[in-house]
């Protein structure tokens, strides 16, 4: 297994470096993703596809029974003979209304359904990316992939037995018209090659427009979002006329790119309209003729101008179907290019099984351990789905870091903004892969763990405390959604969470809003907590965990974590004295390594630098007062 951190291509290179892939290889990517819909959905797609044949033998059957009912029933002069042919000419129509129904029930269905899977697989890949391409990807590009997109792909999947059964049509008609007047065929249906012609150039000339509408709908949708996630930072600097003004530039963006595309098609469309009509025309003046000559009957005229006209709507949507397919094509590119991300952090090929908690409760071990972050703003390189895109790393953040953490034992990270402390945290969860070195859980390479089964041992409380749109029982319960209600309570009374709870609206059945912003951040940062007691891990790692916390409350919390962290490994990440006092073991992180260790006062009585950090004095011989109390000002 490879050591080498290699982070994965991100949604901003696709967007901003698209030389990274070339248009015809973005072109071929998308198209094999919809011919692989295609393939997924065939079943059904056949099913619709028989249905509109039946739609089609209808529709088709008419003009032929209208030749018969003119010169079999109605020239003929025989009483009732025109009201049989009525009869049969009404049940075709009823053949064709019946099956107009049911083609177009099966085509939705196929496309809903295929864009269900689509939608259903791109979330597990987006899920399985690692946190270095989230950190990067904006959040407007994934969801305009994951929705834009995808209703794009499924107009397309709906259009498929729609389109067939009105080739079909043409091609029945085609041939029954040449078999009953070749001339006349040809002045009716020699317009087609045109209509090919100018399809393939319309499709040209608008693909390019479409994709662009398309990216710039995301960028306009990620400004959006921005600013709905952000609008208390926006407000609180009174930075509405510049979100607006980012607003208007974006949505100028795409109307120029929109009326472009319509331009596009307003050159295009009007002449694909207009040829069936002319066909329609000459039929009718060399038809007539041949009528008063004598050469054709009257039945048969009206055949011909029944079919043209049968002609005019498939040969009409055939431009909608053409810029359909290049909107769909254009939407499976960009779709594609997320899915083609080769997930870094992945699962190994024959997971080692956890040793059982029995034998071994949260032992860490981190060997050699050496980590970089990418450099940021570079071109990302390869896209192509079978090998991840390297990036350029940045400077060192962890070098040849080693570290034994006992089963049990609570050891506290000190150190400056960007020592690597949260760093060390998020390599133990594989959140990111060491650059260098290995980290051992309980003696197993967490490289060999199975990620669910290395993720549920492990139970992170960030600093950026995000809880989900539901119920507080719900999202303490989050890793166990079977919990029963005694064990949430407990974990809530646990992280001090439960007095607040209890004056709730509805208590633990309290909806808490998105995000739950509707709490105050001490508040969530509790719950946060219940939440990662409630999962009762191997691991527990609490980054920054207090910093949201009232005074008040503090004490009360550090209570609850010193219960909790007795006899399991813990990891606590802080900057509050009182907070890293309660760990066994202090870890002080300078310039990328473990510059000293020792307990809290034994570095506080003798280490200069992490006095410093801590921005407390040396406690004067019987000093009583809390650690908190004895910060200095900078």
């Amino acid at each position: 297994m490879t050591e080498t951190s290699q982070a994965p291509a991100t949604l901003a290179s696709i967007a901003i470096a698209p030389g990274d892939v070339s248009d015809t290889e973005s072109r071929a990517r998308g198209w094999r993703l919809l011919r692989g819909i295609v393939v997924e959905q065939r079943g059904g797609l056949a099913l619709g596809v028989g249905s509109g044949l039946c739609w089609s033998l209808g529709k088709v059957s008419v003009p032929l029974l209208v030749r018969q009912a003119i010169d079999a029933g109605i020239s003929s002069g025989i009483p009732g003979r025109a009201l049989q042919w009525a009869l049969a000419i009404a049940g075709a129509g009823m053949l064709a209304a019946t099956f107009t129904g049911l083609r177009r029930y099966l085509a939705f269905l196929q496309g809903r359904r295929a864009e269900r899977t689509l939608r259903e697989r791109l979330f597990r890949h987006l899920l399985a990316l690692p946190m270095a391409f989230h950190d990067r990807a904006p959040t407007g590009q994934l969801m305009s992939r994951a929705n834009t997109d995808l209703t794009q792909i499924q107009n397309l999947i709906t259009l498929v037995p729609l389109t067939l059964s009105n080739a079909l049509i043409v091609l029945i008609a085609i041939l029954v018209l040449v078999a009953i007047d070749p001339i006349l065929a040809l002045l009716a249906l020699g317009s087609l090659p045109f209509v090919n012609v100018l399809g393939r150039r319309f499709s040209q000339r608008l693909h390019p427009e479409v994709r662009g509408l398309q990216e710039e709908a995301a960028q306009l949708a990620s400004v959006v979002e921005e600013s709905v996630a952000g609008v208390r930072v926006i407000k609180g600097f009174g930075a509405e006329p510049a979100q607006h003004a980012r607003l208007r530039e974006e949505a100028g963006d795409i109307f120029d790119v929109a009326m472009r595309a319509a331009r596009v098609r307003a050159t295009f469309l009007p002449a694909i309209e207009l040829i069936p009509s002319v066909g329609m025309a000459l039929v009718l003046g060399y038809g007539g003729h041949q009528v008063l000559a004598g050469k054709l009957s009257i039945g048969t005229l009206i055949m011909f101008n029944f079919y043209v006209v049968l002609l005019v709507n498939p040969l009409r949507q055939l431009g909608q179907i053409i810029a359909q397919v290049q909107r769909a094509l254009a939407a499976s590119e960009r779709a594609a290019a997320v899915l083609a991300v080769v997930p870094e952090i992945a699962e190994p090929e024959q997971p080692r099984p956890l040793p059982e908690r029995a034998h071994a409760r949260g032992e860490l071990r981190f060997e050699g351990v050496e980590f970089s972050y990418p450099e940021r703003g570079l071109s990302l390189g390869s896209l192509d789905g079978r090998t991840p895109a390297r990036h350029a790393a940045s400077r060192p953040v962890l070098r040849g870091v080693d570290l034994w953490i006992h089963a049990g034992e609570s050891v506290a990270l000190v150190g400056e903004t960007g020592s690597g402390k949260s760093t060390l945290a998020k390599l133990i969860a594989r959140f990111y892969d060491v650059g260098g070195g290995r980290i051992l859980l309980d003696g197993a390479d967490i490289r060999e763990l199975g990620l669910r089964d290395l993720r549920s041992a492990i139970g992170i409380v960030f600093e950026d405390t995000f809880l989900f749109s539901d119920t507080v029982a719900a999202n303490i319960a989050f890793a166990n959604p079977e919990a029963p209600a005694e064990e949430v309570e407990r974990a809530a009374r646990l992280a001090g969470a439960h007095d607040f709870i209890t004056t709730l609206p509805d208590g633990y059945a309290t909806s808490i809003g998105e995000r739950g912003l509707s709490l105050s951040g001490g508040q969530r940062q509790r719950i946060a907590i219940a939440r990662a007691i409630l999962s009762d891990p191997r691991v527990l790692i609490l980054d920054d965990a207090t910093s949201s916390v009232d005074p008040e409350k503090e004490q009360e919390i550090r209570d609850a974590m010193a219960v909790v962290m007795r006899g399991r490994t813990t990891l606590v990440i802080a900057h509050r004295p009182a907070t890293v006092a309660l760990a066994d073991r202090v870890l002080l992180l300078d310039g990328g390594h473990i510059a000293a260790e020792g307990k809290h006062h034994e570095l506080l009585e003798n280490n200069p630098r992490y006095r410093q950090i801590l921005s407390v004095r040396t406690p004067a011989p019987g000093d009583t007062r809390p650690l908190d109390d004895q910060r200095i000002a900078r």
